[in-house]
């Protein structure tokens, strides 16, 4: 059996501190591990870890086994590369040497699994034995040697027999070539309908680095590659590249920043002027440079996020600034000014709203600063924005007192202007609106009914789902995933026969460029499979279909509404095969689990199982809730071979030779590994019964062991096979045993909000066989464990943490505004006029 327990740190914990103290505190415990099992091995897994570039190598001509050789040479040029932290290899079969033994030989010649695979270990093995002096000379003695080539694997001896030694290549038979298949990885496009096969390369960078720098330059190096290592008639798909990704949203951003500083220009150039638009646009750049100086020294880099908050701060950046530039051209047109000195002027016109101007200022950063509280997940997603915001709140302010005036007594031109003219339409329209809704009280009233009308009118919009709530909008990607999971005992080629059936569909898919299938192994994960863990995924039962749409610009469905078209009929073709799927999506925000997850607890761990599964039915019937699924495995069939100890005592046999030679027949034994210095991965040299040996029960009673005196045993004489089912995985959050069913929300209603309305009215209605409705949280996992209970987790989690932290900082923006107003009028009144 084996364990695994994740560990995740709490958002802003320093990653390599908490994990050495993580490892001290395992190390000052280890005296509890039980005889038997191994240290534990511990493994970090980061964002970082993520790779940001792949490239899946496919042909026509050639198959898995010398994809995987040219594969394999590429990797090692690769990882040449500064900067690249990781490169792996998915799919295609490895160099090894099989030693298939031969049942009915190794019966002839009185020899037996243990023993052969015993010999082979024996003989590849290099001993420094030591040396000696003779002759004033120095020499060196080394005890046999390793195994180079299978003629002389086939050359071991593995017994004597009638006087006359038996070989390995005598009971065996001994093959250099491509591994037993254990995993596909297959290639399809929408050019055409046949999937090839084929070898992915994965590129993680390191912590820190520029994703866009290394996919380009691993790119062209293996560009380079291509004719010398790589042939022509292999061809190498980019299958990933979240370099190009962020360089397409980071230009994409700057064009939507230069997008937004003309737009404020022009809108400044219209009510005021040219001249004095170009103070203005002076004062964006310099304010958004000494954002950048306070983004650097935070350690943040530039990416989606702290763009965004450039973005966003713009609108809000050039307000000190035209308050400044309006007052002063005011002043330079009035008509008591016309003589005075221009730069007097300007000290008076920044003077008389500067007060103001100070007071408006330190307000919206009241009223952005608390978004940096914001806790959980959604932490360092919301940070850059208050950070960024006020930081270019403050310089704006001294910029609009510095830089603008400055600007102005340059640019700006004194001449007569509407102060010296009569007032025009907008003015006398404004006039005439205000001085009715101050005198009469009939006009006051119905303006402050209809501010009430609106008020409620946007509060209903989510009441009758006009506006919907939802924590992050759907991203418009590139790439989204299949993930397949059959029942447990599926073999690999059922496994693969719905694979390709699915693939096939989406290879039908207009705006599918390619897609990759990948059989009994994982993909490379992305920032879903990080959370999810499915890099784990291993075994004949599992696997994924990784698809690739043409550029967003080609296209005028974004992927969400593509994944969405497509689930139906996916759902159809794995129904026929009893197979479930999930349609994954790179989740704009971070990642979770899955989007609905509801978390069982309960004192009695089968009983949990059961009351998942009445959960899991309720999710299936209810309306938008797609993709459902439960950490429960399948019954699986197992035999257990039970060794009768008087027979194998009665005959000289141990349990241990029992289970290493089923071990041999079943799942083969490594003897070591075939010395080749040129190979770039190792050559395993494996010992296994044929398949047609091994595939039914009578074939491995008839298995021998050697007994006492050397006298053959058949297993079938010592032991008793009893049929029993497979255990099965036991989960655990914070150490209470949990089952989990998830779900993804696909429809009219995307938002997992609604959904759990939906499923807490369903849910209502079940009742326990304990005599009580089901207990449900949401924050909190259940205190104690002696009631069936159900918490909400997943995006609905972050969901509620998002907004209850914003809606703690809104009532705090609203206190400490007030609190700041009234510091500065000294009334307890004049803020209330303002804040309404």
């Amino acid at each position: 059996g084996q364990a695994m327990a994740i560990v995740r740190f709490y958002v802003g914990q320093d990653e390599e501190e908490s994990i050495v103290r993580l490892n001290q505190k395992m190390f000052a415990n280890f005296d509890l591990i039980p005889p038997g099992a191994t240290p534990p091995l511990v493994k970090p897994r980061s964002i970082d870890d993520v790779p940001v570039l792949a490239l899946t190598l496919s042909s026509e001509r050639y198959d898995q086994f010398t994809l995987r050789r040219i594969a394999s040479q590429v990797h090692d040029s690769i990882k040449e590369i500064g900067d690249v932290s990781e490169v792996k290899l998915i799919g295609g079969q490895r160099r090894e040497l099989r030693v298939t033994l031969d049942e009915a030989r190794m019966a002839a010649y009185n020899a037996t699994p243990a023993t052969a695979l015993l010999a082979l270990q024996q003989s590849n093995r290099q001993l420094q034995s030591g040396s000696f002096s003779a002759s004033n000379r120095e020499f060196v003695v080394e005890t046999s040697g390793f195994l180079r080539s299978a003629e002389e694997a086939g050359s071991v001896v593995v017994g004597v027999s009638n006087n006359r030694p038996i070989y390995l290549r005598d009971i065996a038979r001994i093959e250099d070539g491509p591994e037993e298949p254990s995993d596909y990885v297959l290639f399809g496009s929408a050019k055409s309908r046949a999937s090839l096969p084929a070898v992915t390369i994965s590129v993680a960078k390191r912590k820190g680095t520029n994703a866009i720098e290394i996919a380009d330059r691993v790119i062209e190096k293996v560009d380079h590659l291509k004719g010398a290592i790589i042939p022509g008639d292999v061809a190498v798909n980019i299958t990933r590249n979240y370099g190009e990704t962020a360089s397409e949203k980071s230009n994409e951003l700057l064009f939507h920043m230069l997008i937004a500083v003309l737009s404020v220009s022009a809108l400044i150039w219209l009510a005021l002027g040219a001249r004095e638009s170009g103070v203005v646009a002076t004062a964006i750049p310099v304010t958004l440079a000494l954002t950048l100086a306070v983004f650097y020294l935070y350690g943040y880099t530039l990416n989606r996020i702290t763009l965004f908050a450039l973005i966003f701060s713009i609108g809000i950046l050039v307000d000190d600034a035209i308050v400044v530039v309006e007052n002063m051209a005011r002043h330079y047109r009035l008509p008591e000014n016309r003589d005075r000195p221009i730069k007097e002027i300007a000290v008076e016109a920044v003077d008389e709203v500067g007060n103001p101007t100070i007071l408006a200022t330190f307000a919206v950063i009241a009223a952005i600063i608390p978004m940096a509280f914001v806790s959980g997940l959604m932490g360092p997603y919301m940070q850059p924005i208050p950070v960024g915001a006020s930081a270019a709140m403050v310089f704006s302010l001294l910029v609009a007192f510095i830089v603008t005036p400055w600007a102005s007594l340059r640019l700006l031109r004194r001449k007569g202007g509407p102060h010296d003219a009569e007032e025009g339409r907008m003015t006398r329209l404004y006039r005439r609106v205000m001085g009715r809704l101050i005198e009469d009280p009939r006009w006051r009233y119905t303006f402050l009914a209809g501010v009430v009308v609106l008020l409620l009118g946007a509060v209903s919009l989510f009441m009758v789902k006009a506006v919907r709530v939802k924590m992050l909008p759907f991203d418009n990607k590139s790439e989204f995933q299949i993930i397949i999971d059959m029942p447990e005992g599926s073999t690999l080629e059922q496994t693969a026969a719905v694979t390709r059936d699915i693939g096939s569909f989406i290879g039908t898919v207009g705006e599918v460029t390619d897609y990759q299938m990948y059989v009994g192994t994982a993909s490379p994960y992305n920032f879903n499979g990080l959370v999810r863990h499915y890099f784990l995924r291993r075994g004949p039962n599992v696997a994924d279909i990784q698809v690739n749409l043409v550029p967003k610009g080609e296209r005028d469905a974004q992927s969400h509404a593509i994944a969405k078209r497509v689930r139906p009929e996916i759902q159809k073709i794995a129904a026929r095969y009893d197979a479930r799927v999930k349609v994954a999506e790179v989740p704009p925000g971070p990642p979770v689990l899955q989007t609905i997850v509801a978390e069982i607890y309960g004192p009695d761990y089968d009983r949990q199982v059961e009351v998942a599964r009445q959960v899991r039915d309720i999710f299936d019937r209810t309306e938008s809730v797609v993709d459902v699924d439960r950490y429960v495995e399948d019954d699986q069939t197992k035999y257990r071979f039970v060794v009768d100890k008087e027979k194998a005592a009665l005959n000289g046999v141990s349990a241990e030779q029992v289970a290493v030679t089923l071990k041999i027949a079943l799942g083969g034994m490594s003897a070591g590994l075939l010395h080749q210095p040129r190979e770039k991965e190792d050559v395993p040299i494996t010992v296994r019964l044929s398949r047609e040996e091994r595939s039914s029960l009578d074939d491995l009673k008839r298995l021998k062991v050697a007994g006492a005196g050397g006298i053959l045993v058949p297993l079938g004489e010592l032991v008793r096979v009893e049929e029993q089912t497979i255990d099965k995985s036991i989960y655990h959050k914070n150490l209470m045993p949990v089952v989990y069913v998830t779900g993804d929300v696909a429809g009219s209603e995307e938002s997992p909000v609604y959904a759990i309305l939906k499923l807490n009215e369903a849910i209502d209605q079940m009742k326990l066989e304990e005599g009580y409705s089901l207990d449900r949280y949401v924050a909190s996992q259940p205190f104690l464990s002696d009631r069936y209970a159900m918490k909400w987790d997943g995006e609905w989690h972050i969901t509620y943490e998002v907004f209850r932290d914003l809606g703690l900082a809104f009532a705090a923006v609203l206190i400490l505004i007030y609190i700041l107003v009234v510091g500065w009028f000294q009334s307890f009144k004049t803020p209330l006029a303002i804040m309404a």
